[in-house]
């Protein structure tokens, strides 16, 4: 089975593109197709224009675009909610540097789901 994981990055560069802390702000998103536990392809995704308390519209574009998984930083709990609501599931980043990394601590199981622990009051 094929899951679309998408990370916010800073900046084109594949596998070893930055994470951006904020998923909400990004510029575009590295999105990753997984199946069986290996990378199968990787492209990116335009972030969709964001204005302050505006973190649906992303959760959307995600939504419409058939990602499954996001991995991110830092989010407000609407959006978490949002993304759980429609099917996305959410990990925390926490400490990964580069899609590279963050995939393969996905792909182990190292990465925590996205809790309230990890919430912030929106990316400012």
């Amino acid at each position: 089975m094929n899951t679309l994981v998408a990370l916010p990055t800073v900046a084109p560069g594949g596998m070893d593109a930055s994470i951006d802390a904020h998923f909400g702000h990004c510029d575009l998103y590295t999105v990753v197709e997984i199946e069986d536990g290996k990378v199968k392809d990787v492209r990116t995704l335009p972030n969709v224009p964001h204005q302050q308390g505006g973190c649906m519209a992303p959760v959307n574009h995600l939504a419409q675009n058939n990602v499954k998984v996001l991995i991110a930083g830092g989010m407000g709990m609407r959006p978490l909610m949002g993304f759980h609501q429609v099917g996305i599931d959410v990990y925390h980043g926490n400490g990964t540097a580069t899609v590279s990394a963050a995939i393969r601590a996905f792909i182990d199981g190292s990465l925590p789901r996205f809790s309230q622990e990890y919430t912030c009051g929106g990316g400012q």
